[in-house]
């Protein structure tokens, strides 16, 4: 059972920070080791089709939950495209990087498509690995993959959580006017800890102006960003940020707690 918070005995804060030391998961953030049919098809599906998912490259600890669904219920995944390795270092992702990763596999877009559909799913996120290697980083691959999606099924809605594509309006525009519902680029923290969180070339202004540009080009689209928390943010801060969307036409946000996904990333502060 599950111990409740207010009777919980382990330590929840550091009490130094630069101590390098690492506290235990108290169980409430534990999860099983996934297990289930659901969970296991949708493995071998992926693997068959050679497909990536920012669930297991981020090491994300709901996967079990997401995958699993229930005998009878829905399975979720979130498809990443374009490989699983990323032209940018960010210190709280755990994906693979490189320079120059492997070139594009031109299959993608329909392997994706026909997985997707195979799934029977009503709603699909589709994100990617960030590909300054490239022309267009990618722009017209992801764009690709969404067409292919409607062309099996119209009623799909897709949303679509890409870089920033180094804030070129021409690459945005590709993606906008793809057929996609939902349109999602993640300012991730607040701008003090920016230069610090995130890879050097991801900036605070240019994510915000990302998304007021998909907004501007294709006014039928939903908008939305994400923020972590407990990366040493303030609450003024957060409120700050969640009006900087707000003012650059942002839709949706989400908030999520910052989970360490190994030693060498950043350490979750208060």
């Amino acid at each position: 059972d599950v111990v409740p918070f207010a009777e919980y005995q382990g330590k929840l804060k550091l009490e130094k920070v630069s101590s390098g030391e690492r506290l235990r998961l108290p169980p409430w953030l534990k999860r099983d080791i996934p297990v289930g049919s659901n969970f296991h098809k949708l493995k071998s599906n992926l693997r068959d089709l050679k497909l990536h998912t920012v669930c297991e490259e981020a090491k994300c600890p709901n996967i079990g939950e997401c995958w699993g669904g229930t005998e009878s219920g829905l399975a979720t995944a979130t498809i990443m495209l374009m490989g699983d390795t990323c032209t940018r270092g960010c210190r709280f992702c755990s994906v693979k990087t490189a320079r120059k990763p492997p070139p594009l596999d031109p299959k993608e877009p329909v392997s994706t498509a026909a997985a997707i559909a195979a799934w029977g799913l009503d709603y699909v996120v589709l994100t990617s690995v960030d590909r300054d290697d490239l022309p267009d980083g990618g722009a017209n691959h992801i764009a690709e993959t969404v067409r292919e999606l409607k062309s099996r099924n119209s009623s799909i809605l897709i949303e679509c959580l890409v870089p920033d594509f180094a804030g070129r309006n021409d690459c945005i525009e590709i993606i906008a006017h793809s057929g996609l519902e939902v349109y999602a680029h993640n300012l991730e923290t607040v701008r003090r800890l920016t230069p610090s969180v995130r890879d050097p070339r991801a900036k605070y202004d240019q994510s915000l102006t990302c998304l007021k540009a998909a907004k501007k080009i294709n006014g039928n689209l939903v908008t939305k960003s994400s923020l972590m928390l407990g990366l040493g943010e303030t609450d003024e801060e957060i409120e700050q940020a969640m009006k900087d969307l707000r003012d650059h036409g942002v839709d949706c946000l989400t908030l999520g707690q910052y989970m360490q996904p190994t030693k060498r990333h950043l350490l979750v502060k208060e």
